[in-house]
């Protein structure tokens, strides 16, 4: 009996200190600060060209171009975001390659095959919430 109690206990340490050294396993800071922050913010389409970020893009390209204080000098392009219609749902994937001086702070301006993904020219103007991948 004793000695199916000392098993016990030595497997349940063993196995506590296994668990404990994957739960102290280091995570890279950059990969929690890029998906720490959600922006939320209206969403509209632009007639693409050359953008801030230096590369000529195509109305077909899947990009965005962020608010001014987003953007930060360039800081962001080429990065990727995730985007999502806050009215319906969907979601989509972008890169960044131009900045936005007119949308306000956590606003973003789409190609126009970016925006009809989530609804037609014609609306304009819709609610998202979009976060650094």
């Amino acid at each position: 009996m004793a000695s199916s109690l000392f098993f016990f206990v030595a497997t349940l340490f063993a196995l506590a200190s296994l668990l404990s050294m994957v739960a102290a396993a280091p995570v890279e800071a950059q990969h929690l600060e890029a998906r720490s922050k959600t922006y939320h913010g209206q969403g509209t389409w632009f007639n693409v060209g050359l953008g801030n970020c230096g590369e000529y893009n195509q109305d077909s390209d899947l990009i965005v171009a962020l608010d001014t204080a987003t953007y930060n000098s360039g800081s962001h392009c080429n990065k990727h975001i995730t985007i999502v219609n806050t009215s319906n749902g969907k979601k989509a994937k972008a890169m960044v390659r131009d900045s936005c001086p007119s949308c306000g702070t956590g606003s973003i301006d789409m190609s126009p095959s970016l925006f009809e993904h989530f609804d037609s020219l014609d609306t304009g103007v819709i609610s998202v919430e979009w976060w650094f991948d």
